[in-house]
């Protein structure tokens, strides 16, 4: 009433109050927003750490300094604007300042590693410490060294690692961790991808400080025994027991025992591997998540329940405490033995993390624990982020704990025995759906019978396996440990027999093609907003999600692509990649997984396209002619078969120009990488892909 008095005073027709306008409901939510993800913040760094990461790692050419200072000014003016803005820009301004942190992160950690790579082909004297005893896929034994001293090459220009594959016998020596050795060996810098938007293993050997690859025949020589240094005391300890479980545990479920404890895969033969990779258990021999997580559990419930069954510690200890800091300690002694691998490492911290909660009394397994982990991770070694084992081990950690939350509303009514037969079921499933999109993309193949496999497989590794192994760890010292490594031989014959039969199963494998570059970051990001944004960014998320299988299902492997050294042509026919040469079996292998084609080289090499001898392979494409032509004078011919706009590939060096053809020789296949073709013509090169950075080029 009192306010119709006043309208009718001031002349104004009386109106009800119609609350705030569109702009001022819309300026309301969006703070709101602001405010609830800036309490969240920590769920979304990783997102915006990796975009920073992601963004340092596309760039075409090295940032530079201003480049650098450009980033810490945005950091700071996005940190002034958290501090003194508006509080709807405060959750926007941090994300900024986290992407720029990572960026920072990922040019630190670069000028970190940095190290010599030789810059040419390598024949002569090798010498150096044996830091690891490998097996290569191929059943060779494998020498990564360090301290390395090559004949008639100066300290500066020698890598700080290099790896050999040894191709002759060496039964006259026990290779291991610590010894001085030394072998005539060819070495060459890392190769490039093997196509344009393939693997780069330079990327990858940089950061790994690993500046030459390459083989040697001959025997290699003792020049030194193992010097007793801390540094390599996790190395001799783990090839010691490794030698150990291989010794008390006979053929391939021994060298599985020994991969599964002491990270050692050198046992392993070239068929077990692939077995379990078609089963899709190669996990349970690749220390992660997995066997960090087993372990914990193993010794954090043995040492609780042992400790609540006897009256006097359960009434006056905290039994929970201090089972969470053995496991912490037990956790930290099986990463120091297994060599501090990557994967081990993330899986360390995401342990640790989860321990330390338990001892401050917070929620031990939840979303804030694994983003803390994968924070950490990815500011300590930002690679990792484009690495598998990283955006596998977090995508199935998250469904887990997302399913998880779901799958105990449901369980509680079920009796105990079927709620936990259901939960390895269903674990299984959350899991294997997480990774499948991911596993397809990045390793071209996707096992159809993973999920039985695992479903048959993890239990036994949970029950049997790991508890055995950590029994016979404590019960060695007094030699008492036969029993328990037996029982562990059994678990591990289980596990090979499992993946033997599953492997054996027709269609067991079904290969897919490779996707276009923007699918795996896509799949990321849509996942990553649908599992913690609200319903607008869960529809962005679902959005984006679907952008990157139509990108997958759009993307068509090139027409046309020639290895970097110009030693082997594909050209996609309508039954597949058609080979020029039956050779060059990695290259080959390459491509025709990254087409989801499961013929062998011979396969590819026989289908119909190519004709001619051996030295000059010649095809027709897109109504030109191609040529590949390798061999004893293979440029002399090249000049001779230059002519009519022919597509010359020549596996040798051109002394000067030539015209009347597209010509592709060693010489420009080296600044431009690995090459493809489209259906429709459209050249790439490695080098458009990969840019110029410290990598790239020796």
């Amino acid at each position: 009433m009192v306010a119709s008095e006043d309208a009718d005073a001031r002349g104004c027709p009386a109106q009800p109050y119609a609350g705030p306008s569109w702009r001022g409901r819309l300026s309301g939510e969006l703070t709101a927003a602001s405010l609830q993800g800036c309490r969240d913040l920590l769920l979304w760094a990783p997102l915006a750490l990796g975009t920073g990461v992601g963004l340092w790692f596309s760039w075409l050419s090295d940032p530079t300094t201003g480049s650098y200072l450009a980033a810490v000014a945005c950091l700071a003016c996005a940190l002034a604007v958290r501090r003194w803005g508006p509080q709807v820009l405060w959750f926007a301004a941090l994300l900024v300042a986290l992407a720029n942190a990572g960026f920072l992160a990922a040019g630190l950690r670069a000028a970190h590693v940095d190290a010599p790579v030789l810059g040419f082909r390598f024949y002569g004297a090798v010498e150096g410490r044996v830091l690891a005893v490998e097996r290569t896929r191929d059943d060779r034994m494998r020498l990564l060294v360090d301290r390395v001293q090559l004949g008639g090459v100066g300290v500066a220009q020698t890598p700080h690692r290099v790896r050999i594959s040894l191709h002759g016998d060496q039964s006259h020596l026990a290779l291991r961790p610590g010894l001085r050795v030394m072998t005539t060996a060819h070495l060459m810098p890392p190769l490039g991808p093997a196509m344009p938007e393939g693997f780069d293993f330079r990327r990858f050997a940089y950061f790994q400080k690993l500046g030459a690859v390459g083989y040697a025949r001959g025997p290699v020589m003792l020049v030194a025994p193992p010097q007793d240094t801390a540094q390599l005391a996790a190395h001799r300890l783990r090839s010691y027991l490794a030698q150990g479980v291989r010794a008390h545990i006979d053929g391939q479920p021994g060298a599985m025992a020994a991969a599964i404890l002491t990270g050692d895969r050198s046992g392993l033969s070239a068929h077990s591997n692939q077995i379990m990779r078609d089963a899709n258990i190669f996990h349970v021999v690749a220390i992660s998540g997995l066997h960090v997580g087993l372990l914990v559990s193993v010794v954090f419930v043995s040492l609780r329940w042992g400790l609540a069954a006897l009256e006097w510690p359960a009434l006056r200890m905290p039994a929970r405490k201090i089972a969470a800091v053995v496991a912490l300690l037990a956790a930290s002694g099986y990463l120091w033995v297994s060599g501090a691998q990557v994967s081990t490492q993330r899986a360390w911290v995401m342990a640790a993390i989860m321990l330390v909660a338990i001892l401050l009394d917070r929620r031990a397994l939840s979303l804030r624990n694994v983003a803390l982990a994968a924070v950490v991770i990815l500011l300590l070694t930002p690679e990792a982020l484009l690495g598998p084992g990283f955006q596998l081990s977090f995508a199935a950690t998250t469904a887990l704990i997302v399913g998880f939350g779901q799958w105990t509303q449901i369980a509680r009514a079920m009796p105990a025995p079927v709620r936990a037969v259901l939960g390895v079921a269903v674990s299984s499933l959350i899991a294997g759906l997480a990774t499948a999109p991911l596993t397809a993309a990045v390793f071209h193949r996707f096992a159809q019978y993973g999920f039985v496999a695992n479903l048959v497989a993890v239990p036994v590794m949970g029950l049997v396996v790991m508890p055995a192994g950590v029994l016979s760890a404590i019960l060695a010292p007094v030699g008492l440990a036969a029993p328990a490594l037996w029982l562990l031989g059994v678990g591990t014959g289980w596990l090979l027999g499992v993946a033997e039969w599953v492997a054996a199963l027709p269609g067991a494998v079904r290969m897919v093609a490779a996707p276009d570059g923007l699918t795996v970051p896509c799949l990321a990001v849509g996942a990553y907003l649908l599992v913690l944004g609200r319903w607008p960014v869960k529809l962005c998320g679902g959005v984006i999600g679907g952008a990157a299988f139509a990108l997958w299902a759009l993307h068509a492997p090139p027409a046309l692509t020639v290895a970097l050294e110009a030693t082997q042509v594909g050209l996609m026919t309508n039954n597949g990649r058609s080979l020029s040469k039956n050779g060059g079996e990695f290259i080959a292998s390459v491509w025709l997984a990254a087409d989801g084609d499961r013929a062998t080289l011979p396969e590819a090499a026989s289908r119909p396209a190519w004709t001619g001898p051996a030295a000059q392979r010649a095809a027709r494409w897109n109504n030109r002619r191609i040529v590949h032509l390798s061999g004893k004078g293979a440029a002399m011919r090249a000049r001779r078969l230059c002519k009519d706009n022919a597509l010359l590939i020549v596996a040798a060096e051109m002394d000067g120009p030539v015209s009347g053809c597209d010509l592709w020789d060693r010489g420009r296949l080296s600044r431009t990488g690995a090459v493809s073709w489209s259906a429709q013509g459209r050249l790439t090169t490695t080098a458009q892909i990969t840019g110029k950075r410290r990598w790239t080029a020796p």
